[in-house]
Parts: structure tokens; C-alpha cells; sequence
């Protein structure tokens, strides 16, 4: 006989358990519920290569939201937003408010007129995509403090404020997400107080891993926990909080270069597809090797800011140029089940997604 067990939680994914030739069904009840509130993937939209696939295994690992990072909004960006939200899953739009490879390069004194352009920009490309909000990064990825002298987190706060000002004049209900690099405003945070309580901030390089590109960088893990547990609240009890955490995979940025022109995202090749898998199997193998050793510390980290914020709060990892449309590595999928189940531990977690079927070991 075969049984088919249904779950449902509140925010309606659907779940299946078959119980193969089994004699009798024994009485049998679970239930189970998310953590964090928002979980999901950060990626650069031109390394999705087959966008079904990879929204398809982000339903499998219950999450939630993506965010799609772009150099120029995607000519299919529509049917990627109403596949997503077939699948429960919302899609915010990433672009560009003056940031660059180089935040150096910004002239910082002359900001006059590039809010306006801003908001040209998304009427004219991301009005129509039907998404869920938007995500922009600003002139903040650099290790100093300031650009040409002036004081980074204080002409940010200030530009963001007023660019966001622009936007909710003529969308109100716009949801704006700003992703906030810690490494330029970490010592300036009474500037970064001032952003719109309406705009989420969502911090990446935060210090050690899980907030590092390297899962083996943990030095400055205590460190890192307590600057985390300060600014979840920085706005007040109720702030707008969000997290980028790394230590996954991402871009190679040495062959990195610039989209050049509007594109279709998540179309390339099966062939194309499979080149890219055995490209991406050295990486894994040593990210997987990180994670299997200090896979405890990113779920402290996640359990930390949960527990701070009783999870109300949104987490995503980044995830981008490692076929995860094809193949769901073990990180992953552990990272996943780290914000559906807080009130575990980590050694349950590890044996219990590494049984898992679609589950895949570089």
C-alpha cells in the first residue's frame, strides 16, 4: 500500500511523505512551522541558468524569497516573478543606486539629480515586472570610512532617505530593501539610525563566517555575534532587519564583467548547463569541506539573530554560479533547514538533510 501524508503550514507550503508497503499506517502526527519569517537566496540574475530549476529547488528547501541582482532589468522578467509566485516564493528586484566594483569611484560630493534617475529607472524597467520590492546597494562596499573625504554612512543615509522619499511619493507600498554593507558604516552607526524605519536594511560582510565569503574564517565569530545582536535594533525594538550571510558560493570576480545590455535570464543551454556543473565541482568541494567543520557556527549565528528577534526577520544566503538549478548541495540545503528549524541541533540538523534524497555531496 502506499500512504500519502500531507502538511500544511500557515504559509501554505505542501509537503509529502509515502510509506511504502507498509502493513498498517500507525497513528501519526507532526506538525512543523518555520523560524525565521523570510528565508531565501541572493543572487546576480546573469549566473541563473535555467530560472525554473532554480526556483523549483528553493520550493523544495521551503523558502520563500529571491532576490535577482541586475545590471539591467530582464526581458523575461515577468514570467520569472509568476513562476515564482506559483511556487509561494516573491522576487525582489536588485538593482544599482550608485554602487560599482569600485565605491571609490563615486563622486560622493556631487549627488545632485541621481535620485531622480533612480526613480526613472525603476518606472521605466521594474514597474512592469510585477515583483515584490527592490533591493539596492549604494556606495558603502569599501573597507574605509569615507570617500574623498566625506563620511560614507552619513552621505548614504542622507541619499538613500531621499531617494526612497521619491519612490514612496509615487508608490507607497513599495517594499525597499537596502543592502547595507557593515564594513564603511560599522563605526558610524548613529548616521545609519536615521534611515526610514519603512526601508529594510539588509546587512552583508558583517565579519566572520557565515557573514564571510570563507566558511573557515571564524576568528572573529564572538565578535561578529555581538555587532549583529547591536544592530538588530538600531532603529528600535520593531527595526525593518535583514541579513545576507556568504560562505556558499559566488561570482568568480576575476572573469567578472558587466552585463552590456538587457537579457533573458535562466535560458542558457543543457549543454551550457552541463560545462558549467563540472566548472563549479572544485569549488563546492572546498565550501562543502568549510561547512562540514564549522557548520555549527553559522547555525549559532542564524540561532543568535533569531532568538533577537524572535524570528521576525529576513535571511538569505547568497547562492549565485553554482548550478544550484541542477543540483542542491548539502550546504544549502543545511542552510535552509537552519532557518526552518532554530530549535534543533546542529549535529540532528547535519545527519537529517545529508539522508535526504535530493540532497547532493561535491
Amino acid at each position: 500500500n502506499k500512504y500519502i501524508v500531507k502538511f500544511e503550514h500557515p504559509e501554505q507550503d505542501i509537503f509529502c511523505i509515502n510509506f511504502l508497503e507498509a502493513d498498517e499506517l500507525p497513528e501519526f502526527a507532526y506538525s512543523s512551522a518555520p523560524s525565521v519569517r523570510e528565508r531565501g537566496l541572493w543572487t546576480w540574475g546573469h549566473v541563473i541558468y535555467d530560472y525554473r530549476g532554480y526556483i523549483d529547488n528553493m520550493m523544495r528547501l521551503k523558502m520563500n524569497s529571491l532576490v535577482i541582482w541586475n545590471d539591467f532589468a530582464p526581458i523575461n522578467g515577468r514570467e520569472i516573478v509568476e513562476y515564482a509566485h506559483a511556487r509561494n516564493i516573491k522576487v525582489i528586484w536588485g538593482f544599482s543606486w550608485l554602487w560599482d566594483t569600485n565605491c571609490k569611484l563615486v563622486d560622493i560630493k556631487n549627488l545632485d539629480g541621481c535620485s531622480e534617475e533612480i526613480v526613472a529607472k525603476y518606472a521605466a524597467e521594474y514597474v512592469g515586472l510585477g515583483g515584490d520590492g527592490i533591493y539596492f546597494q549604494t556606495f558603502t562596499e569599501l573597507h574605509e570610512d569615507r570617500i574623498d573625504g566625506v563620511i560614507i554612512a552619513e552621505a548614504a543615509a542622507a541619499f538613500v532617505n531621499r531617494t526612497a522619499a521619491l519612490l514612496y511619493e509615487k508608490y507607497p507600498n513599495l517594499e525597499i530593501w537596502f543592502g547595507l554593507h557593515a564594513t564603511s558604516v560599522k563605526n558610524r552607526l548613529e548616521f545609519i539610525a536615521t534611515v526610514d524605519p519603512r526601508i529594510r536594511i539588509v546587512w552583508e560582510n558583517c565579519g566572520a563566517f557565515p557573514f564571510y565569503h570563507m566558511p573557515n574564517c571564524v576568528s572573529d565569530f564572538e565578535e561578529t555575534k555581538q555587532f549583529v545582536r547591536g544592530i538588530a535594533h538600531l532603529r528600535g525594538t520593531d527595526d525593518n532587519f535583514g541579513v545576507v550571510t556568504k560562505g556558499l558560493i559566488g561570482l568568480n570576480w576575476q572573469k567578472f564583467e558587466h552585463a552590456h545590455g538587457p537579457y533573458c535570464i535562466g535560458t542558457a543551454s543543457k549543454q551550457m548547463k552541463k560545462n558549467r556543473i563540472e566548472q563549479v565541482k572544485k569549488t563546492w568541494k572546498y565550501m562543502q569541506s568549510g561547512w562540514l567543520t564549522q557548520a555549527g557556527k553559522a547555525y549559532e549565528a542564524v540561532r543568535d539573530m533569531w532568538q533577537v528577534k524572535g524570528g521576525e526577520l529576513s535571511m538569505h544566503a547568497l547562492v549565485e554560479d553554482g548550478m544550484f538549478e541542477e543540483s542542491i548541495m548539502y550546504p544549502v540545503a543545511l542552510y535552509s533547514e537552519m532557518l526552518w528549524n532554530c530549535e534543533s541541533d546542529i549535529d540532528t540538523l547535519m545527519q537529517e538533510v545529508a539522508i535526504r534524497s535530493y540532497v547532493a555531496f561535491a
